[in-house]
C-alpha cells in the first residue's frame, strides 16, 4: 500500500524543511511512503528547501492560486503518483507529523473513506484565535444538523483520504476546500471519522487564509451554502417551502376566524394577502426542491462517469 504525504505550502521556507524531516519513514500497514509538496506560487525558496529536505515530488504553481485549487492539484498528483492513501498536513509545523500513523490507520483498515484530525473534542488547540474556534464550532454544528451527522471539526486541513474518495470528490471551490470535502463526502454516503490530535498555533504568525475575518466568513458561507444546495436540495429548498406553506395556513385560519365574527373582508385583508403570498412563495420553493433534486440525479450520473474516467486514467498511469 502506497502513502503520499501531501504538504501544501506558500512561502514556508522557514518551516517546511523541519516538517518534512519529521515525517515517519515507516508506518505499519504501509509499503511505500512518498512526500509530495505543492508549492502555491511561493516567492521564497520553499520548493528548493523541500527538495533538499527529502521531498520526493515538488510541484509549483506559477502564481498563488489559493488552497482550493492547491488541494485539487494535490489530489490529482497523488493519484498520478499511485497513492492508495493521501494524507494532507500543513507545512508550518502546527500539526505533529508523528500523528500521521493514527490519522491513516482507520483508512488502512478500510473502516472509513476519510479521517480528519479533531482539534476541539478532547483538547483545546493551543493559542488558537477564539474567533476561529468559535466560527468553526458554530458552522460544524449547523452543517452537522443539516447533514444528519455530528461534525467534530469542520475546517482542519490535517486529513487522510482513501484513493476511492480522491477519485469521487468533486470540488469546484477556489477559496477553500475543507468544508466542501466534508459536505461532498457525506453527500456521497461515504464515511468520515475524527481523531483527536494536539495542535499548536503561533501567535505571531499571520494566517494565509484568514487575512480578513469578514472575507473568510463571507466566502466560507457562500461555499457552504452552494455545497449544501447541491448535496441536499430537498432539504435546502423543501424545508423553507414547507414552513412558509404552514405559516400561510396559520394566517388564513386567523383571517377566517376574524371574518366569521365580523363578516368583513376589507378589515382583515392583510391577513389574507399575507397567507396567499406565503403560500405562493412556499409552493415555488417546493417546485425548486423537485427541480433541484432532478438536477442532483443528473449530476450524480455525470460524477459516476467522471469517476470511471479518472479511475481508468490513473490505472493506466
Amino acid at each position: 500500500m502506497k502513502l503520499v504525504v501531501n504538504i501544501p505550502a506558500f512561502n514556508e521556507a522557514d518551516k517546511i524543511g523541519e516538517t518534512i524531516k519529521k515525517i515517519p519513514k515507516s508506518i505499519s500497514g504501509i509499503d511505500e511512503i512518498f512526500i509530495q509538496v505543492i508549492d502555491d506560487g511561493s516567492k521564497d525558496k520553499t520548493a528548493e528547501i523541500a527538495r533538499a529536505a527529502g521531498a520526493d515530488f515538488v510541484y509549483s504553481h506559477k502564481v498563488n492560486r489559493g488552497i482550493g485549487k492547491t488541494f485539487r492539484t494535490a489530489a490529482e498528483k497523488a493519484l498520478r503518483n499511485g497513492a492508495d492513501i493521501m494524507v494532507n498536513i500543513d507545512a508550518d509545523g502546527q500539526f505533529d507529523p508523528k500523528d500521521i500513523p493514527k490519522i491513516i490507520q482507520p483508512v488502512i483498515e478500510g473502516d472509513v473513506d476519510m479521517v480528519s484530525a479533531d482539534r476541539f473534542s478532547e483538547k483545546t488547540a493551543k493559542d488558537i484565535p477564539w474567533v476561529k474556534s468559535f466560527l468553526n464550532r458554530v458552522a460544524a454544528w449547523i452543517i452537522g444538523e443539516f447533514m444528519g451527522t455530528k461534525i467534530h471539526d469542520l475546517t482542519c486541513g490535517f486529513r487522510a483520504y482513501s484513493q476511492e474518495l480522491l477519485l469521487r470528490l468533486n470540488l469546484p471551490g477556489e477559496f477553500t476546500y475543507t468544508q466542501e470535502v466534508i459536505i461532498d463526502t457525506l453527500g456521497k454516503n461515504m464515511k468520515i471519522q475524527w481523531v483527536p490530535v494536539e495542535v499548536r498555533y503561533f501567535p505571531e504568525r499571520k494566517s494565509r487564509v484568514v487575512r480578513s475575518v469578514y472575507r473568510y466568513v463571507n466566502s466560507s458561507f457562500k461555499i457552504i451554502l452552494k455545497a449544501i444546495r447541491d448535496v441536499r436540495p430537498m432539504k435546502f429548498f423543501g424545508i423553507p417551502g414547507f414552513i412558509l406553506i404552514l405559516a400561510s395556513f396559520v394566517f388564513f385560519i386567523i383571517f377566517f376566524f376574524l371574518y366569521i365574527q365580523a363578516l368583513q373582508v376589507t378589515t382583515y385583508r392583510n391577513y389574507l394577502l399575507l397567507a396567499v403570498i406565503l403560500f405562493l412563495v412556499g409552493l415555488q420553493l417546493l417546485v425548486f426542491a423537485l427541480v433541484a433534486d432532478m438536477i442532483k440525479s443528473s449530476r450524480r450520473l455525470s460524477e459516476d462517469l467522471m469517476y470511471q474516467i479518472k479511475k481508468e486514467k490513473y490505472r493506466k498511469d
